[in-house]
């Protein structure tokens, strides 16, 4: 074997021998800690309330685990998969207030009438919120309406002959809601009509503020 092969051999062992894999591997930790640990900390320090100086207790009720969006099948105007819009692999992932109703009746519309206020008191976080709309049903007034109180809420369909498998506590057939949707694609919270504006948005406000994401 010439001189110039057994340093081509050796350079190849070396590339591939256990110590230098351990190096990979870390470095490789490194990076998705740097990347991702932020966004983990904060779902973490959120769910959790830990090392929450403030005791800050949520007014919303809580989904507990998270349910991922994608189980409910739901699809943006475009037609794609709503659950594709998240994760911690997009750029710049949202938050949504999403309103769901079998019937959008008086108690549906007070929801979207709050979802809509809520998302506009945010102020200067406002535009880290989305809004969307799930109706099985709605009204012939509030369809004459929509584009000009709610032009700003996308409607979500569901594909022929699919059926939403809904959080626990979340019925939208017997009471209209009002769900929470992180950047991860979780829902992680839900509101209805007894609770206040005044209650969400505090919510919002404090999750905003601890979030690195969205």
């Amino acid at each position: 074997m010439t001189t110039a092969e057994s340093r081509n051999e050796n350079n190849e062992n070396d590339r591939f021998s256990p110590e230098r894999v351990k190096r990979g591997r870390r470095m490789a930790l490194l990076l998705f800690a740097v990347g991702f640990g932020p966004m983990i900390f904060a779902t973490v320090l959120y769910y959790t309330g830990w090392m929450n100086p403030t005791g800050h207790s949520n007014h919303g009720e809580l989904i507990q685990p998270p349910a991922p969006l994608a189980e409910l099948e739901l699809q943006g105007t475009d037609g794609t998969p709503l659950a594709d819009r998240f994760g911690p692999q997009l750029e710049d992932p949202e938050w949504m207030l999403m309103v769901v109703a079998g019937n959008c009746g008086a108690q549906c519309e007070e929801l979207l009438y709050v979802a809509r206020q809520v998302n506009i008191a945010l102020g200067k976080n406002a535009a880290r919120v989305n809004r969307a709309a799930w109706l099985g049903t709605v009204g012939e007034d509030l369809a004459e309406r929509w584009d000009s109180e709610y032009s700003s809420m996308e409607k979500l369909t569901l594909p022929e002959g699919s059926e939403p498998s809904w959080p626990a506590g979340v019925d939208p057939s017997q009471q209209s809601r009002i769900l929470v949707v992180d950047p991860f694609g979780n829902i992680i919270m839900h509101y209805g009509s007894e609770h206040t504006g005044k209650q969400m948005l505090q919510d919002l406000k404090h999750l905003l503020k601890i979030s690195q994401i969205g």
